[in-house]
């Protein structure tokens, strides 16, 4: 059987379009990045994708939390000095700023959205990690009836919620791991059934039927608002608000970080604050586990997404990012930099 990492480049489309042809290695230059989360530590993480996978070949130079960072080329890389001078990272931009931001030259390396991927100019260069952001619903102890969390799993269009409102990007989830690292996520129900879910939560008094969906990231007001539209067609009150620290249920979005399936459950039951799964040596075995995870419905995965990258005409090489999502930018190399 192939390795994982060979499984998913034959499944997987990373899109490597140089333009003009190739060009050979050049030494030089600072790479603009923008990302759309505000990482607010007084220091540079030390795990995580993205800037925390920099350290290897680059040194941090200048670090301001939430905003900037700026990091420059270690001359003693054990695999050797990286193309690049130096990487700039401007945090907290919104998809659609940095999308112009792209077109118009001011970036070389930006996030985006389903909407702005739609709109990217025909022949852009992409480059996709696979499906290792898991975005679910988390109740709070708040929510403690269980006809409630039932009625709202039930209630769910994610078939919609990937189609139309995230351009099919990913896959559907209604397990924590994706199909790609466990090879039994079809086997978790999907399917809506709004049906049911009101003669759950019909009998339930306003008080236990009303609740507060809160979000972090502006980028996920679309699916919030289109999950509280699923939830009233089912009988419950549920209103989308962004930061609300007493909001019953949360849309949260989670990375994983492993692409071995019992190290990748552990790390998100983690992440969720929930028991640690036994070791598993079989798929059964490991699905019995994740089951067990989800069984009181205290969590409830909608989609699996990859980390996807829009990259300037500057940009040679690549791609700079691994099926995970990490920054792999020690190859790449920027046009016309310094001889």
């Amino acid at each position: 059987m192939l390795p994982i990492w060979s499984r998913w480049l034959a499944a997987t489309s990373v899109v490597v379009c140089l333009a003009g042809g190739a060009t050979r290695p050049q030494y030089g230059g600072t790479l603009r990045v923008e990302i759309r989360e505000a990482i607010e530590t007084p220091d540079p993480p030390q795990e995580g994708p993205g800037i925390a996978d920099l350290g290897a070949a680059f040194s941090i130079m200048r670090w301001e939390g939430g905003r900037s960072a700026v990091y420059t080329a270690d001359n003693s890389t054990p695999g050797g000095r990286p193309f690049l001078d130096g990487i700039q990272i401007q945090m907290a931009r919104p998809l659609r700023d940095q999308a112009i931001d792209l077109e118009l030259g001011k970036a070389d390396l930006v996030e985006l959205g389903p909407n702005e991927l739609r709109r990217t100019t025909t022949g852009r260069r992409v480059w996709r990690s696979a499906a290792v952001r898991l975005l679910a619903l988390e109740f709070g102890p708040e929510a403690a009836d269980p006809r409630v969390r039932e009625a709202l799993a039930l209630s769910l269009d994610r078939a919609a919620i990937h189609s139309v409102l995230l351009q099919r990007q990913g896959e559907i989830a209604g397990g924590l791991l994706p199909q790609w690292i466990s090879g039994y996520a079809f086997l978790f129900p999907t399917a809506s059934d709004p049906a049911r879910a009101r003669t759950l939560a019909g009998p339930l008094p306003p008080a236990l039927r009303t609740l507060t969906l809160s979000f972090k990231d502006p980028a996920w007001r679309a699916v919030a608002d289109r999950i509280a539209v699923n939830a009233r067609d089912a009988g419950l009150l549920v209103t989308a608000a962004q930061g609300n620290p007493t909001a019953e249920v949360r849309l949260v979005e989670l990375r994983i970080t492993s692409v071995e399936p019992w190290e990748a459950l552990a790390g998100l039951a983690t992440s969720l604050q929930l028991p640690e799964p036994p070791h598993a040596g079989s798929a059964e075995a490991l699905y019995a586990a994740e089951r067990n995870l989800l069984a009181d419905l205290r969590v409830i995965p909608l989609l699996h997404l990859p980390y996807v990258y829009g990259v300037g005409p500057r940009v040679r090489g690549g791609p700079g990012i691994t099926p995970l999502g990490e920054w792999r930018f020690e190859k790449i190399w920027l046009e016309g930099g310094r001889p």
